[in-house]
């Protein structure tokens, strides 16, 4: 009996991290002299995975969000996962606008990667597992080949490789 070997696709962003990040992002903004009388906020919704930003216009908002992907980066956080909405008008003469976390694969790459997968013609067999992609071969070599196409590619969102066994 062939042994056969695995690993996963997933793509995933550390929360404890983000709501690091965004505790720094507005103790800087509380701090910093052009958003004194602004209203400005930043507040984190875990559960819903977004990012909800609020200030007086929309100038502000960009500088908000400015702030924001700073310090998501120097914790070495995937920019490519943090998808701003659009812009609103909000009551009492303000705009918001959210960020939305992504967590998972969406269905839509989730396909997209397992079409390349078999385009490429490698002894490999990718399968939609949830969220996440899991790939399946007998041979080592080939999921080291799989690995080095997908990390060629850009699909819009970090991926991380995970349970190789």
């Amino acid at each position: 009996m062939a042994t056969e070997y695995s690993f996963d696709v997933v793509s995933q962003v550390d929360m404890h991290m983000v709501e690091d990040a965004v505790n720094v992002a507005v103790k800087e903004i509380m701090n910093r002299y052009d958003f004194k009388d602004t209203k400005s906020v930043i507040e984190l919704d875990a559960k819903a995975a977004e990012i909800k930003l609020s200030s007086c216009d929309d100038f502000r908002i960009r500088a908000l969000f400015d702030v924001l992907l700073t310090r998501l980066s120097k914790r070495g956080l995937p920019l490519k996962n943090f998808v701003p909405g659009k812009m609103e008008s909000a009551l009492g003469d303000t705009v918001r606008q959210t960020v939305k976390i992504q967590q998972g694969i969406p269905s839509e790459k989730a396909k997209e990667l397992s079409k390349l997968i078999k385009d490429s013609k490698l002894k490999a067999t990718a399968s939609i597992k949830g969220e996440e992609l899991r790939v399946v071969s007998r041979s080592k070599d080939e999921l080291q080949q799989v690995i080095a196409l997908i990390k060629g590619r850009d699909f819009g969102l970090d991926l991380q490789f995970t349970n190789y066994r």
